[in-house]
């Protein structure tokens, strides 16, 4: 009986020492533009058992966090049309500013960066508990033409400009 105690307590130590590696990371981001330039931007990403279980009973709100990490960029409000514990939606009303010259079409989207991410992360109090990871894996931009632009391993994402014949 003692034996079990001693493996479960081994067991418990182990756990602590290899929790804060793990932390939540992002996988992928795709922003997908509109010819207005609106936005749809899904994103991939995972979250600990740790992380999930402060989703589940509410500590932590991935939608209401995205949402409002968008929201600063965002000159109209932003719709979280899904947020699961490794996907989520979010929608941007006029995301990338859109000029015309002559037949052409010029999209520039904004900076994107996900440091005050990690700004707010830091203020919960299992923060030290973890390591968070928000630049996304690869991220992709596509324009309305097909056009794509890739990242990898960027926490701010650039303003990139492209033109529409």
């Amino acid at each position: 009986m003692k034996m079990q105690y001693v493996i479960f307590g081994c067991l418990c130590i182990l756990a602590f020492t290899v929790l804060p590696a793990q932390a939540f990371a992002m996988k992928s981001l795709t922003i997908t533009l509109a010819e207005q330039g609106d936005a749809q931007i899904d994103m991939q990403y995972e979250l600990t058992l740790f992380e999930q279980s402060a989703v589940f009973f509410r500590i932590a709100d991935p939608a209401s966090e995205l949402k409002s990490a968008f929201e600063i960029t965002a000159k109209e409000p932003v719709t979280v049309t899904k947020a699961t514990s490794s996907v989520a939606t979010v929608i941007i009303p006029s995301f990338a500013s859109v000029t015309y010259t002559g037949e052409k079409q010029i999209m520039e989207t904004p900076l994107v960066s996900f440091g005050r991410a990690e700004k707010v992360l830091n203020q919960y109090w299992f923060a030290p508990l973890i390591s968070p990871d928000f630049s996304p894996a690869t991220t992709t931009i596509i324009f309305p033409d097909g056009y794509r632009v890739n990242y990898h391993d960027l926490l701010i994402i650039p303003s990139v400009s492209h033109t529409i014949p």
